[in-house]
């Protein structure tokens, strides 16, 4: 991708170099419509959910979504239609949509506008994004992907391609995540046809702000320039240090799990980021909240820890210095904090919902609420969005019914050091739920 040299024509953005670089974006992408944000892809999901259809409508929607989808089916009023999320056997980890769970939902719903999906998930997994496109296309639907953690695909060889290149309707992804823009740089792409252009402007005008930070904007298309110059020298090397890391801990924590493409494949080929670095430590007994502890005690920050996993993330910046400083102080904190027996996977909350609706997001959030003890909260209707951070994948969400399962598994991760975002009272003490009077 190269952008040509600004002129600085008109110094208004609608006018003059941000309509450019957008137009610059849109043709890499292959789409007729694109726009940079500075809200995250959380503003950007918002923005789609409004140009999908009318409050009542339908739509196919994974489970395994990011909150902002669920804020962005109760601003357009849609009803979502629930592919639960799956549990690989072998890792733990929840692997992609499958072909058959989107003709299940499809066959449930056939009329709905559109399906939506989080493709990478957070840990790194992948759907078949080819053939779930071809489903639902021949039923009429949109397919919109939440890539927010996959800013990098389509710049290398061995990653995927973005999600317009395989079939995809819409993207939205986060040039601040494993991109380089500054932190809420985002954009979203769509092809008009499925998409109404006209829809997509309004809903993107609906969310953004009059006041857009420059130097975000600036950011995404330095990101932009940079990946498309030299993204795959990049990405080759950071791809590297991860099979390096791979291999180091290997050798010196033996039994540890580092999940990879090799576990996940599908016709497409691999169904897995391999520049996503994960470690479980259940084969060693070790809990990855303390060896997080250690680590932070040190210097050293990762991405993501609960019970059983570390989840770094080796950037473009990184080179063999500091993935190998990464490596030692793991196998240092894990040696420090002690193991014990080893012990199978126990996949977080998150992914092991299986929704009992009972009334749409909408209805929820705007329906009189009442706050009870959280012991009083089974079989109630939930009245807000309750999810351990990160991944930000919501155990309790409106308009869904609390179960006895989602409050032992939000209290055990609360117990376990996780922090409850979003909840009214993150201590779970108490719980809002929809009024029966």
């Amino acid at each position: 991708m190269s952008y040509p040299p600004q002129q600085f024509p008109n110094p208004k953005p609608a006018q003059g170099n941000l309509l450019e670089s957008e137009r610059v974006a849109a043709r890499h992408f292959g789409a007729d419509w694109c726009r940079f944000g500075v809200g995250g892809s959380t503003q950007a999901n918002l923005a789609i959910c409004l140009a999908l259809g009318r409050p009542g409508d339908r739509v196919i929607v994974s489970r395994a979504l990011h909150r902002s989808l669920f804020s962005g089916l109760v601003l357009a009023g849609l009803e979502p239609v629930w592919i639960p999320p799956r549990v690989h056997r072998a890792t733990g980890l929840p692997p992609g949509i499958t072909p058959s769970a989107l003709r299940r939902a499809a066959a449930l719903a056939p009329d709905a506008k559109a399906v939506i999906l989080t493709d990478p998930s957070y840990l790194g997994t992948l759907s078949p994004i080819s053939e779930l496109a071809r489903i639902a296309h021949g039923a009429g639907m949109a397919l919109v992907v939440d890539q927010a953690w996959g800013s990098h695909f389509g710049f290398h060889p061995a990653l995927p391609s973005h999600a317009l290149a395989r079939g995809a309707d819409a993207l939205i992804t986060s040039v601040h995540k494993t991109g380089l823009g500054h932190t809420q740089a985002s954009l979203a792409c769509a092809r008009v046809g499925l998409l109404d252009r006209a829809r997509l402007e309004r809903g993107f005008d609906a969310t953004h702000t009059t006041s857009p930070a420059g130097s975000i904007l600036a950011s995404i298309e330095g990101s932009l320039a940079l990946m498309g110059a030299r993204g795959e020298e990049l990405l080759g090397r950071a791809i590297g240090l991860v099979g390096e890391a791979r291999q180091q801990l290997r050798e010196s924590l033996g039994p540890v799990g580092l999940p990879d493409e090799s576990q996940f494949n599908g016709p497409e080929g691999p169904l897995f980021d391999p520049l996503r670095l994960v470690v479980q430590l259940a084969p060693l007994g070790a809990d990855g909240r303390a060896v997080e502890a250690e680590m932070l005690g040190r210097g050293v920050a990762v991405e993501y820890a609960d019970r059983d996993i570390l989840a770094p993330v080796v950037t473009l910046a990184d080179d063999r210095g500091t993935v190998r400083r990464l490596v030692r102080e793991i196998v240092l904190a894990v040696r420090a904090t002690g193991g014990g027996p080893a012990r199978p996977v126990r996949p977080p909350a998150s992914w092991r919902v299986r929704p009992e609706v009972a009334m749409s997001p909408r209805e929820a959030f705007f329906s009189g609420h009442e706050r009870v003890p959280w012991r009083q909260a089974a079989g109630r209707v939930s009245a807000e969005l309750v999810a351990p951070y990160p991944p930000g994948i919501p155990v309790l969400a409106p308009g869904e019914v609390i179960s006895a399962h989602h409050l032992r598994g939000l209290r055990a991760a609360a117990r376990g050091g996780s922090r409850i975002a979003y909840a009214s009272d993150p201590s779970l003490s108490w719980l809002d739920v929809v009024s029966e009077r």
